[in-house]
């Protein structure tokens, strides 16, 4: 089953601030140990709770604050690419409102990363590599990274922070 979901990573108390639960929130009453992404059952947990409606929060420490969030950023001025839905509109208008970076996994697989309101980084499937024509981020620069079978698209820096050129 293909499933979408959304993270903010960062700014968690103004990103808190501008968004809202869905539902009562599971992850309320969890000690901030077991909601880090590095714990061993969290991965799981955010696999079924992406199943659910809304986004997650995640602090600059790693750990998921609030899951099911309904995100309210004032979207007045953002622009997304004709084709992309309201997930996408939601994560450009926090990451432009707060100084978060939000990650958008759309049910077709593509990984957008917003940062100030705009789209930096695409993590495309191996199949979408076949037509480049699905990509948003102009001008693309394509890093291949076959020992982690992963490919990045960005628009303005390599993975290491270097200038690209472009």
């Amino acid at each position: 089953r293909k499933i979408g979901t959304m993270f903010v990573v960062g700014a968690s108390s103004s990103v808190l601030e501008l968004s809202r639960p869905l539902v009562l929130d599971p992850l309320a009453g969890h000690s901030r140990e077991v909601k880090r992404l590095a714990h061993p059952d969290m991965r799981e947990t955010v696999k079924e709770l992406a199943q659910l409606d809304g986004g997650f929060v995640v602090s600059e420490e790693g750990v998921v604050l609030s899951a099911c969030r309904y995100f309210e950023a004032p979207s007045r001025g953002v622009r997304v690419p004709l084709g992309l839905g309201t997930r996408h509109m939601a994560a450009a208008a926090v990451s432009r409102a707060t100084r978060a970076v939000a990650i958008v996994v759309s049910t077709s697989a593509m990984v957008r990363v917003f940062d100030d309101g705009r789209i930096v980084g695409e993590i495309l499937p191996e199949l979408w590599l076949i037509s480049r024509q699905s990509l948003y981020i102009d001008p693309p620069h394509i890093q291949e990274r076959p020992q982690e079978n992963v490919t990045v698209v960005t628009n303005e820096r390599d993975l290491d922070g270097a200038e690209t050129g472009t």
